[in-house]
């Protein structure tokens, strides 16, 4: 999270200064600003108006010394918040700015479908997202990270996978959305990735529906 608290510390020394010209009876008449209005923006408007809600308690509350630490609490108890940034807009405003987190892939866990975020949070969502990989298997999300991040190393699109396919092994196979089912090796994923991406741009294997990277130096192609 950051804060923008701009011309903080001159703020304070106007209010040094001129709470220093009140006297008793002006004193009790004076009220410190307080937070009339909050604004939310960049998740759906669903989203926006679920973190309002949970944030309405913050109004007419001293926004000079607000808890920061309930307003992050809030925010990051929302799975689709990837980043966020608030500004204290001074006298009165509190503007929260939210970059929503990407969805990766999708898998079903105790027969409820859930969505699993770039922000490594699993989310649930009452519309089904078509074009994300499904995954199959019993994996942590450590495991997809580091699987997903050999992927985005390579030639290959991850966007071009339909089905991914976790063992207990810790081995993963995945299909791709032209129906190609590709088995890979436990170790030396990288390179097997990139042999598969040469083998699809190769017009002699376009027909092929199956390829098994699994053994070392050797490559079984099949239909």
């Amino acid at each position: 999270m950051q804060l923008q608290i701009s011309k903080k510390i001159y703020i304070y020394i106007i209010l040094f200064v001129f709470l220093g010209t009140f006297n008793n009876k002006n004193f009790t008449k004076f009220s410190f600003p307080k937070i009339s209005e909050i604004k939310i923006s960049g998740l759906n408007s669903e989203n926006n108006l679920k973190l309002l809600e949970g944030l309405d308690f913050l109004k007419f509350k001293n926004l000079l010394i607000l808890n920061d630490n309930e307003i992050k609490r809030i925010i990051e108890n929302n799975n689709f918040v990837e980043k966020y940034f608030v500004f204290k807009k001074y006298p009165s405003s509190l503007e929260i700015k939210i970059i929503e987190t990407k969805i990766l892939a999708k898998m079903k866990i105790n027969d409820k479908l859930l969505f699993l975020g770039s922000n490594r949070k699993l989310i649930e969502n009452q519309n089904d997202i078509k074009k994300i990989p499904f995954i199959f298997g019993n994996f942590s999300i450590k495991e997809f990270f580091e699987f997903k991040s050999i992927i985005d190393k390579s030639d290959f699109d991850f966007k071009n996978i339909k089905n991914l396919f976790f063992f207990k092994s810790g081995r993963w196979d995945f299909e791709t959305n032209s129906g190609v089912l590709v088995k890979l090796p436990k170790d030396k994923l990288l390179e097997s990735i990139e042999l598969f991406s040469k083998i699809l741009k190769d017009d002699q294997f376009k027909n092929k529906k199956l390829i098994d990277l699994r053994q070392n130096n050797q490559v079984i192609i099949n239909e």
